[in-house]
């Protein structure tokens, strides 16, 4: 069986030593569409090195900076057995981000890779797998936590607990605040997969009608950071210390050249939003909090 419940609980990737610059700090911004207006002085300052400030979603990339070859292994304690999950079968189903302090636009820190829980869906329902990234500084103090949460559609019944999940944030029942939109440029996606992120998906026309899709498909994190970019925009006045936490449910897929259009309530430090394509239809993000310091 793919998944040894609780074996795969032990499971975690030795710490691991990085370090990014101010390059990839604005290649992020680039990628999720900052700095389209070079004019615009709210934007010009996540983009240009002079008093430089990082996108708190960069914190998703940012790890993998320096890294030649992306890998995204984990190991099980010695005596435990080692899960396996059909990579074409995963989805990337919730991110969340949580920074503890602001994010600076270079650094070095520390990342190690655990598995925080597991949920059995049954026989033919899939898992939910929970895994969880923390950043520390040099004197180990804790800088970021980031929590994915990925759909195996092909290991459900393994026999692990099936109740205790995060519920979804409940959004607003009312009309949405404010509404900002986003029109993606149609190169978008092969600008983003320069930040550490090359699956041939977002690239390739063959790969992606192999998986379905009528061409290639915009990465769910490029849509997730153009949500971030949105709540700073409309209610952190583009200082993203006041972002602490970040999450959303990705829904469906957005293509490059689309228009994302994100609904945001207000209540308090808490923003709900949700991303939807005008010219679909469809909603690509759901159950989305940001909140503010």
């Amino acid at each position: 069986m793919p998944i040894h419940y609780p074996d795969i609980l032990t499971e975690s990737s030795p710490p691991r030593r990085f370090t990014y610059t101010d390059r990839d700090t604005i290649l992020y911004a680039l990628g999720i569409g900052m700095g389209a207006d070079p004019l615009d002085r709210r934007e010009l300052p996540f983009v240009y090195e002079k008093d430089l400030k990082a996108v708190p979603t960069a914190v998703t990339v940012l790890s993998w900076a320096d890294a030649p070859g992306r890998t995204d292994e984990l190991h099980p304690a010695p005596g435990a057995r080692p899960s396996t999950l059909h990579l074409s079968m995963i989805l990337h189903g919730e991110q969340k981000v949580e920074l503890h302090r602001p994010l600076p636009p270079s650094g070095t820190f520390t990342t190690r890779d655990t598995i925080d829980a597991v949920y059995d869906k049954g026989p033919q329902k899939g898992a939910l797998v929970i895994r969880k990234s923390v950043w520390t500084d040099a004197d180990d103090m804790p800088v970021a936590t980031l929590t994915c949460t990925m759909f195996a559609r092909a290991e459900g019944g393994f026999g692990g607990p099936r109740e205790g999940m995060e519920p979804p944030h409940p959004i607003p029942d009312r009309a949405p605040d404010l509404t900002l939109e986003f029109r993606t440029r149609p190169d978008q996606a092969l600008l983003y997969r320069l930040c550490a992120d090359r699956n041939p998906l977002h690239c390739d026309p063959d790969f992606a009608r192999l998986g379905g899709f009528e061409r290639p498909i915009l990465h769910g994190m490029c849509t997730y950071g153009i949500t971030c970019r949105a709540v700073l925009q409309a209610f952190a006045g583009y200082d993203p210390a006041r972002i602490t936490s970040h999450r959303v449910r990705f829904t469906a897929p957005v293509y490059p050249g689309e228009t994302i259009a994100v609904d945001l309530w207000q209540d308090g430090p808490r923003i709900s939003f949700e991303a939807r394509v005008p010219e679909r239809n469809i909603t690509a993000i759901r159950h989305g909090l940001s909140v503010l310091r």
